[in-house]
C-alpha cells in the first residue's frame, strides 16, 4: 500500500497543536524528530537512547512526520491541514520554519521504524516508563513501571510536560487522593496517578481514539478498577469534585479550563498544568490568579513550564 509522508518543520512549542491538527485530519501515525533528543539529560538513561543517528535529526527545532493513504481526496485534505497549521498564527503559536514537503512511501518504511527511539527511561525518583514491547526489570520493589503502547498517534509520555506532570504527582499524591485526568491522551498521567496512589481517577478526553488508548493502557498496567476513562470536552458537564485536576494542553485551553477547574476542585484542591510554553507562563499564572487560584510552584524544563496552583475560597462581594 502507497502512502503519502506529510513532513513539516516547526517548533517545539507547536508540537502538539500540529500533531492534534494531523491527527484530526486523518493521519496514521506521526513520527516527532526533535533535535534536543540529541542533547536532553535522560537521567541515566544514556546507554539506551543515545545510539540515536543525529543525522536523521534537525539542527535545531522539530521535524514532524504523519502520513495519510493515497486517495482520489487525499490532495484536498493536505491542503487543509496546512491552512489549519497557518492559522495557529491567529492564536499567538509560533510555528517556525513551516516547511512543508510531501513524498510517497512504501507502509513497511515506517509502519514500525518509530519504535526504535522508545526506551525504557526512568521519568521520576520512583517511576519509569517502558514500551510494553521492551523487556524491562525493576530496580528495586519500591520502582513504579508503567508499560505504554501509545501507538504513533500519542506521546510516549517522556516529553517534559508529561515528565514534569508526573514529577509534580509523585510530590503531591500521598494516597486516597480523587483526579481527574484532563486531555488523557494516552492515559500515562491517568496510570502514574494510580501508581503513585490515588484513590480514583476520571480520565477526559474528546477524541475517541485517545479514550480507546488510555483504557487499553489502563487496564495493560491493572488500574482498570482505579482509573475511569470517558469521553468529554474538558470539564464539561462534570458535577464531581476532586482533589487534583491534571492538565496537560496547550495554554490558552489552560486559561478557558481555570473557571470550571476552580468549580470542580474540593477546598484547598491543586490545579496541576503543564503543556505551557515558557513564553506564555506568566500569562497562565495572572489568568489563575484571577480566578482566585494561588501559584504555589512552577517548574521547567527546556523551554515548558509546569505550574501547580491551590484552589482559594473566593471572597464574598458585600452590597454597598
Amino acid at each position: 500500500m502507497k502512502w503519502l509522508e506529510f513532513r513539516i518543520h516547526t517548533t517545539q512549542e507547536a508540537v502538539e497543536p500540529i500533531s492534534n491538527i494531523l491527527h484530526e485530519g486523518g493521519a496514521s501515525g506521526v513520527v516527532i524528530e526533535d533535535s534536543e533528543d540529541l542533547y536532553r539529560d535522560w537521567d541515566g538513561t544514556e546507554d539506551e537512547i543515545y545510539d540515536l543517528n543525529g543525522s536523521e535529526y534537525p539542527e535545531e527545532g522539530v521535524v514532524l512526520k504523519s502520513y495519510f493513504s493515497v486517495s482520489s481526496f487525499v490532495g484536498e485534505t493536505l491542503e487543509e491541514i496546512k491552512q489549519s497549521i497557518n492559522d495557529l498564527l491567529l492564536h499567538d503559536i509560533d510555528i517556525g520554519r513551516n516547511e512543508v514537503s510531501i513524498t510517497e512511501v512504501e507502509e513497511e518504511d515506517w509502519a514500525h521504524a518509530w519504535k526504535q527511539y522508545y526506551k525504557p527511561v526512568k521519568v521520576t525518583d520512583t517511576l519509569t516508563i517502558t514500551p510494553s514491547w521492551e523487556p524491562y526489570v525493576p530496580e528495586s520493589r519500591e520502582e513504579k513501571v508503567i508499560e505504554l503502547d501509545p501507538g504513533m498517534a500519542f506521546g510516549t509520555g517522556t516529553h517534559p510536560t508529561t515528565v514534569l506532570c508526573l514529577r509534580t504527582l509523585e510530590q503531591e499524591i500521598r494516597g486516597g487522593e480523587e483526579v481527574i485526568d484532563v486531555g488523557t491522551g494516552s492515559g500515562v498521567l491517568a496510570v502514574g496517578a494510580a501508581k503513585f496512589g490515588a484513590a480514583g481517577v476520571l480520565a477526559l478526553d474528546l477524541d475517541q481514539t485517545a479514550v480507546e488508548a488510555a483504557r487499553e493502557n489502563t487496564a495493560f498496567n491493572h488500574v482498570e478498577n482505579t482509573v475511569t476513562v470517558k469521553q468529554n470536552n474538558l470539564l464539561d458537564h462534570e458535577t464531581r469534585q476532586a482533589d487534583i485536576i491534571i492538565a496537560n494542553i496547550l495554554a490558552h485551553i489552560i486559561i478557558r479550563l481555570a473557571p470550571d477547574a476552580w468549580r470542580a476542585l474540593k477546598p484547598g484542591g491543586l490545579f496541576i498544568t503543564s503543556g505551557i510554553i515558557s513564553g506564555k507562563k506568566k500569562e497562565v499564572m495572572e489568568a489563575l490568579e484571577k480566578e482566585n487560584f494561588e501559584v504555589v510552584r512552577t517548574q521547567d524544563m527546556e523551554d515548558w513550564t509546569a505550574v501547580t496552583a491551590v484552589k482559594k475560597q473566593k471572597q464574598k462581594v458585600r452590597g454597598g
